[in-house]
Parts: C-alpha cells; sequence; structure tokens
C-alpha cells in the first residue's frame, strides 16, 4: 500500500557561528542555548532556519483495514494505578521488503497474552527503511496498521517509534533493515553524508546531523525528510491517534537514541566490559566545516580542522591519553571549546527534531518522547570519555543530561532511557569504573528538575527476578514525592524466551508490581469464536504465543 506525498517544501537554511554582540537570528529560526566557554567576553551560537510545509497526503485503504478505520470503536483501558509497562515487539514483526504484519496469528495469541498479564500496550518501531524503502514520498504502511488493529481489538495501546536508523550489522544479520534505498544511494555518491572519524571510518547507521538542515537527499535535507514522514504517519494513523496509539518516540540517531555513533553497531552489547572510549565522529565534510568556522569565528583556527589530538586509541586507558586522563585536555580552554561545540551541534539536532515533531503531532492526544543511550562504563573516571565521544558533555564537573532535559521539557517531551535493570555491584566485577546506577539516577534527577515524564527501559535481552526488582528500585527512586512526573516502562523484547513458563511468571509479577495491583481482568472483546482471556491460565496462553 503505497502512499504518495506531495512535493517537496520550500528550503531555507543556514549554520553560523556568531558573538554575542552580533545580530538577532530571524524569528523563526530556532536556536539553542547559548555554548559557554571560559571565554566570558565571547561565546558562540549555533542556529538555522528551517521552512517546511505543512500539508500532507490524503490516503486511502482497502479491505478489512478500510472497515476498521470506517466503523471500528475505539476500546478504552480500565486506568491502572502505578507504572504501566509496554513491550516492544520483534525488530521483524513486519516483513522486508513485503511490508506486512509477520506471524498473524501467534502474534494475535501473544498480545493476547500481554493484554492478561496486566500489559498496557506495545511499543511498534516503524522504519524508515522499510516504509520510505524504494522511492522518496512513496509510504507503505499496511504492515503497521496491521498492527495498529490487531492491538485495538486486543485492548493494547501503542507506542509508535520513529526509527529513522539502520537496525543490525549487514545483509547477513537477520535482524537487517538498512537505511531507504534512495538514502543509501545519495550516501553512495556523496560518503560526507555518513558520520567519520579520524581514521575515516564510515558509519552508515544514521545520517551525520552536520547536513541537518542542507538539501542532500533528491533536494530535501533529512529534517525535512523526517518531517514529511511523521506527516504522513500522522495523516495515515489519525483514526488511531490518541485512542490506541498514546506514545510517539521520535527517533534521533544511532539505535533511536540522541547521540554520535562512536562506538561500532556491533560491539554496543559488550562494549562496557571493553571500556572502548569511543571516537569523535566530527570528520565529514559538513561537520568539519561547522568546526572550522566556530573556531575561526572564536579567532582560534589552531582549534580548527579535527577532533582532539592525543584521544588515542579506542581501548586504551582514559589515563594514558593526553586528552582524556585526569587532567588532561578535556578540562582546558580547547577541551572545553570542542566539546561546547561538539555537544552543542548534538543538542541543535534533538531541538530540530522536537520541534517538528511537537509542530506535527500539535493538538493530538498522544505523548512525545525521545531517547538518552545508556553510556556508563566511563561514568566513574573524571572525563567520562566514553559519554564525550557520543556527543554528552557530562564529566564530574558538569552535567551533561540537565541541558537535553531542558530541551525536552520545551517541546513536552518524555525522556526514554535505558540499563534500569543494571547493578553497579554485578558490572564493577568486569569494569571498576563503570556505574549504571550513577548514570540513571542522574537522568532521573535531570528529568525531576525539569518536571518531564519518564520511560525506563532494560538493555539485556532477558531478565531475571533480581533485574526486575532493580528495575523496580530504581522506578521508585523517580516516582517517590508529591507532584512527581508520570513513569513508565518499556520491556526489550518479546521474543519466544519471554513466553516460557518460568520467565513469564516473574513477567507478570514485575508487571503486577509496577502497576501496585493484586488482580488483573482483562475486560476484552473478541471476535466470533476466540476463547475469552478469563478461562485461559497463564502457562497454556504462553504455549501458544510467538515463536520468534
Amino acid at each position: 500500500m503505497a502512499i504518495t506525498s506531495p512535493s517537496a517544501p520550500t528550503f531555507s537554511a543556514s549554520l553560523c557561528c556568531t558573538r554575542t554582540d552580533s545580530a538577532a537570528v530571524p524569528a523563526r529560526s530556532l536556536k539553542s542555548s547559548p555554548i559557554q566557554t571560559r571565554f566570558q567576553n565571547r561565546r558562540f551560537t549555533l542556529s538555522c532556519r528551517l521552512d517546511s510545509s505543512s500539508s500532507g497526503p490524503s490516503n486511502g485503504f482497502d479491505g478489512d483495514l478500510q472497515y476498521e478505520l470506517q466503523h471500528g470503536s475505539v476500546s478504552t483501558h480500565y486506568r491502572r494505578r502505578g507504572s504501566p509497562v509496554f513491550v516492544t515487539l520483534p525488530v521483524d514483526a513486519v516483513s522486508l521488503p513485503a511490508g506486512i504484519m509477520k506471524r498473524k496469528k501467534a502474534m494475535a495469541q501473544s498480545f493476547r497474552a500481554l493484554a492478561a498479564a496486566g500489559v498496557e500496550g506495545v511499543v511498534m518501531e516503524v522504519w524508515w527503511g522499510l516504509v520510505e524503502r524504494e522511492l522518496p514520498r512513496v509510504y507503505n504502511w499496511q504492515g503497521y496498521l496491521e498492527i495498529v488493529v490487531l492491538a485495538r481489538r486486543c485492548g493494547l495501546k501503542v507506542r509508535a517509534v520513529m526509527a529513522f536508523h539502520q537496525c543490525g550489522t549487514g545483509p547477513d544479520d537477520p535482524f537487517w533493515i538498512p537505511l531507504p534505498q534512495w538514502v543509501c544511494e545519495e550516501m553512495d555518491k556523496d560518503p560526507d553524508l555518513a558520520y567519520s572519524d579520524r581514521f575515516g571510518r564510515r558509519n552508515m547507521e544514521y545520517i551525520s546531523l552536520g547536513c541537518d538542515v542542507l538539501p542532500v537527499l533528491h533536494g530535501r535535507s533529512p529534517i525535512q525528510a523526517y518531517a514529511e514522514f511523521m506527516r504522513s504517519f500522522r495523516d495515515t494513523f489519525r483514526p488511531f491517534l490518541g485512542g490506541v496509539i498514546t506514545g510517539i518516540q521520535v527517533g534521533m540517531g544511532p539505535a533511536g537514541e540522541l547521540r554520535y555513533p562512536s562506538c561500532p553497531l556491533q560491539k554496543l552489547s559488550w562494549t562496557w566490559r571493553s571500556r572502548e572510549l569511543g571516537e569523535f565522529q566530527c570528520y565529514d565534510k559538513y561537520m568539519l566545516a561547522s568546526l572550522n568556522a566556530c573556531a575561526g569565528e572564536m579567532g582560534m583556527r589552531e582549534w580548527a580542522n579535527g577532533g582532539p589530538i592525543g584521544a588515542s586509541n579506542l581501548m586504551q586507558d582514559p589515563e594514558s591519553t593526553e586528552f582524556f586522563k585526569s587532567d588532561g585536555s578535556w578540562n582546558t580552554p580547547y577541551g572545553e571549546f570542542f566539546l561546547a561545540w561538539y555537544s552543542g551541534m548534538l543538542l541543535l539536532h534533538g531541538e530540530r527534531i522536537c520541534r517538528e515533531a511537537e509542530t506535527t503531532f500539535r493538538g493530538l492526544e498522544v505523548n512525545l518522547s525521545g531517547k538518552v543511550a545508556g553510556i556508563h562504563w566511563h561514568y566513574g573516571t573524571r572525563s567520562h570519555p566514553s559519554e564525550l565521544t557520543a556527543g554528552y558533555y557530562n564529566t564530574s564537573i558538569r552535567d551533561g543530561f540537565l541541558p537535553i532535559a531542558r530541551i525536552f521539557g520545551r517541546y513536552g517531551f518524555t525522556m526514554c532511557c535505558t540499563c534500569f535493570e543494571m547493578r553497579d555491584a554485578e558490572e564493577q566485577q568486569m569494569n571498576p569504573v563503570s556505574s549504571p546506577e550513577g548514570f540513571v539516577k542522574q537522568l532521573l534527577l535531570a528529568a525531576r528538575i525539569c518536571d518531564i515524564p519518564l520511560q525506563g527501559e532494560n538493555t539485556a535481552s532477558s531478565l531475571d527476578d533480581e533485574s526486575y526488582q532493580q528495575v523496580l528500585r530504581m522506578s521508585k527512586f523517580y516516582s517517590d514525592g508529591p507532584g512527581t512526573p508520570t513513569f513508565s516502562f518499556n520491556f526489550v523484547r518479546m521474543d519466544r524466551n519471554l513466553f516460557e513458563y518460568r520467565n513469564w511468571v516473574s513477567f507478570t509479577r514485575f508487571v503486577r508490581q509496577m502497576a501496585d495491583v493484586k488482580i488483573f481482568r482483562a475486560k476484552l472483546g473478541f471476535g466470533e469464536g476466540d476463547m475469552p482471556l478469563s478461562s485461559l491460565s497463564a502457562s497454556a496462553t504462553a504455549g501458544a504465543v510467538l515463536a520468534c
């Protein structure tokens, strides 16, 4: 089911560095908070202007989906106390390239089991590389419509993730979903659309934010392409927004997280064990142009042409490097300049996307959210090198997450963060300077200060009872106190292991504890011939569910 978008919006963009006494930015421009350094009499500001069309396509549907859109009534959940739990669907819930829902019968049984367990809803990753796969502005929403309709029938809510990043490590990966073909073709023509490190290694997970507002994608900027994608989603799923689809998480970088791809994708599952420092991703021509302009504006041209010298090798001990060691150059005027520029570009990227999403979904009863990466493996050091290379200017003497929380708060976004199940005592046996608990608590504090809701996630693919208890402890750390913003949890992710008897018992107990009620009753209506959930035991239901 392909849906064609109208013509491209008008484009106007500028990226500049200015002194504090420079002319005001145009009224429609988007400006991040000024980036401060030790140069008290000067500072630089990153700014852009983006004019985009607000028009959207008209859509048509056939068959069952057409009937659901016109005649289906939206079932509503009874409101539970406590913190709701959502479950992330399998990566391949929608087939590539056909774009239809896979394993429909098993998926239906899985949804019913989740509803019977008291789960609030599911998290549905909507892949850019699948929906807008072959041609720009031609969208195929069929598989995702099928999932949303099924969720409504089972009484589940849906959180949709706008996934503008690559999934998997390559064609041999069973869960491989690249960026759209036409985007990859443009990146082949201009390799600088991809991030690059000092060794010239390109990363294709996500388009470099250095070209955010440049017309590099068939006359559109990446930000405009993301915005049009979201508008097409809004127009297609409008009948479900606010009733079934209650949340939209907007991807902002690799793995959907607001960060640079400082560590190779295949290493993220174990990078904390190896204490990898990461590499600064500022060597494509667009990032270098911005860095050189800002260094020139500061009158320090020797600070241009690349990232820090002395960052050393990925696997090296930070104390053996000139930049990251405790008294290293990260805490000098040059280090402050570079890290402020590098993190400032990331903040500006996040703000641009927040602005587009807020404009797109304004007036609809959906909660918007953005995700922050759980990078904790150097949290116990002074310089926090792996956080710095990812774009978080967070050190022992500087809070790098409060600025992100402020942007989210400005646009009404919820903050999503991972590592909720991880424990310092366990991690520090292998990496003494790691502190996932300290990392998460800092994020929770930033969210509390900015009075924004929070979504927690797990990092490990399967959880034991101790991990569930850790999630409960961390959620309590955030939720305690009067007037606390709402908290919810995304369990990542649904697979056959979740429904194995012992795991299912632990999971359903966790859901009850999060909801703070003793009895769950699934008030669901099914089609003719379906067995009521009240007559199914947890083990019997789990035995018939998804096999991934």
